[in-house]
């Protein structure tokens, strides 16, 4: 591509670099020029006017930037691109779910010019409707359609979507004398609805192995949350260990996420059970969110993946901590 000022006359079929004002009106950048155009600059007394010029083997930025969002999203289940407009194209998401990203090949895709960038959520990422999942932009006019055709290659089928699998879920509270009750409810059922998880019960029972162990193994629904009256601070604390005496099994007690230490996750039979922490019953972000998130949505997450969610982990600090990170001193 060559780009630089030219006389007016030599401007017909170039793009216009920088908008300009004409004859009262503004010209925008981007448009190809055409005789009505050069006609009006050359009236107008203009000497130069600066412009872009497509080579041969070039592709303009719209083309490019469709050919390229294709390319990241070959299956756009769940998923819609918009139409090319400047040089980018966004890839939105169609209702609830997660962005799920190969890292390396969308890496790989933004270091074969720099010209040609894909910009995204972080991986995992949960969305809503309407929400932007990624967005490619060509930055000039035009890119060598070689270096397109390569970055296309690398990063096909770079962006899925994850839309949710689970419909019902079961809230467990346990309760003990002057705890916060079903305190948290209203948070875990936004957060479940965000997901568009339905929440259709909620029990609760006495903070007790025996208790707990009999309303999860009464539960119907597609997912179990326990949200415990006292801090669960063990692997045999009461709700792991509730959950083992109903039939189920412990996948991982505790992760490298704060807030949200504190969490479990597990299973009954193939129904997967998580332990909420305590800042669970605030709205505020937290480690459960994390892995709410990727199981409703059919993600497997084992302790590996867990133990990898410590890097970022350090979140936000939320009001109704009940001790602080910082202490007075």
């Amino acid at each position: 591509m060559r780009f630089g000022p030219v006389p007016p006359s030599q401007a017909a079929g170039a793009i216009l670099a920088h908008s300009i004002e004409l004859n009262g009106t503004k010209l925008r950048k981007g448009v190809m020029l055409d005789a009505g155009h050069v006609a009006a600059m050359q009236a107008a007394g203009m000497g130069t006017v600066t412009v872009a010029r497509l080579d041969p083997d070039d592709l303009h930025e719209d083309e490019a930037a469709h050919r390229l969002a294709k390319a990241l999203v070959p299956d756009p289940q769940g998923m819609r691109l918009t139409k090319p407009f400047t040089g980018r194209v966004n890839v939105l998401a169609e209702g609830p779910g997660l962005a799920i990203l190969d890292e390396a090949h969308l890496a790989a895709a933004n270091e074969v010019h720099p010209m040609i960038t894909v910009a995204t959520v972080q991986p995992y990422q949960q969305m809503g409707p309407r929400g932007m999942i990624a967005t490619v932009k060509i930055i000039s006019y035009g890119v060598p359609e070689s270096d397109l055709t390569q970055a296309c290659t690398l990063a096909l089928g770079a962006i899925r979507f994850a839309p949710p699998v689970l419909r019902s879920a079961t809230l467990i509270v346990t309760e003990i004398p002057g705890g916060a009750g079903e305190k948290g409810a209203a948070a875990t059922q936004t957060r479940l609805e965000a997901l568009g998880v339905s929440l259709e019960s909620i029990r609760t029972v006495p903070h007790q192995e025996t208790a707990l162990a009999e309303a999860i193994s009464q539960a119907e629904t597609d997912l179990i949350l326990i949200l415990t009256g006292s801090a669960t601070s063990d692997p045999m604390d009461v709700a792991p260990q509730a959950l083992r005496h109903a039939g189920g099994r412990v996948e991982r007690f505790g992760m490298p996420v704060d807030p949200g230490n504190l969490l479990f996750l597990g299973s009954l039979g193939d129904r997967p059970v998580i332990g909420l922490p305590g800042c669970a019953r605030s709205p505020a972000l937290n480690g459960a969110d994390w892995v709410l998130s990727r199981v409703v949505c059919g993600i497997p997450v084992t302790g590996h993946d867990i133990a990898r969610m410590g890097i970022g982990g350090l979140l936000k600090e939320i009001p109704t901590r009940p001790m602080p990170r910082r202490g007075g001193r």
